[in-house]
């Protein structure tokens, strides 16, 4: 479970989010979205624990990433997360296998027979292995989206974080990444988070939706309470309408 309790940030004079409380239920994914430029991001970095809030507090299962005082304790809590980068993030200098090979090298000390092992599950349960030895630009975005993937759950988190998996994707491989997430969430069990401003795709993933908007949760529900809000803000979001009471910066 990750607990959101009374976070505030600010860059300048410019709040991004004030006091936000959101619980994230094990077991299930909860989608982050809202408009562009709702700070959306900044509160997957104060969970990974790369950005501090001003205040409040992330705990993530009994930890509190926000009150960790050294790097080693954070990597610590970080090791229950695994995330999945707008990009993807790869290594371009690194095939796929050693891509995905890089965080049990990195954060374990298992034996080179025992990643070996891991990376070859990995390859054959995401449909990787005809890759292994290819360099990320020599493989489309979809693959590489795929990889990113096979890399996060590696290291066998129990939170997986996503971060708008399909933004700038065409159509067809938009709706494979929900599949891929969808697919790989009913086999691992894990926890996830999915930030968004992908609507109505990114219901197809989430048990809970909560809107950030103006610095706090407009509104949380499943996706089906969401759709049937009265609150013309989540509606005008909803149907992506320039007519309302968000104003387009």
């Amino acid at each position: 479970m990750i607990v959101i309790e009374n976070v505030h940030k600010r860059f300048g004079s410019q709040v991004v989010l004030n006091g936000v409380n959101l619980t994230i239920e094990d077991g299930k994914t909860t989608a982050i979205v809202g408009p562009s430029g709702v700070g959306k991001s900044v509160l997957l970095k104060l969970i990974m624990g790369i950005m501090a809030p001003d205040a409040g507090q992330i705990w993530i299962g009994d930890d509190n990433i926000t009150a960790a005082s050294t790097e080693d304790e954070r990597n610590r809590i970080r090791g229950r997360l695994g995330v999945l980068f707008q990009a993807a993030a790869l290594l371009d200098s690194l095939t796929i296998y050693e891509n995905i090979a890089f965080p049990l090298e990195q954060r374990t000390k298992l034996s080179r027979q025992q990643i070996h092992s891991r990376v070859e599950f990995m390859l054959t349960s995401l449909s990787l292995e005809s890759y292994a030895l290819n360099l990320p630009q020599q493989v489309s975005i979809g693959i590489r989206k795929r990889v990113g993937l096979a890399r996060a759950l590696i290291t066998e988190p129990t939170t997986v974080l996503f971060d708008e998996p399909n933004t700038g994707l065409d159509p067809l491989v938009g709706q494979e990444v929900y599949d891929l997430i969808r697919a790989c969430r009913e086999r691992w069990r894990f926890t996830g988070v999915v930030i968004s401003h992908e609507i109505p795709e990114v219901f197809q993933v989430s048990d809970r939706v909560a809107m950030l908007l103006n610095g706090d949760f407009r509104a949380e529900g499943t996706p089906a309470e969401l759709r049937k809000s009265a609150d013309p803000a989540v509606q005008q979001f909803l149907k992506g309408s320039t007519d309302g009471p968000i104003k387009i910066q």
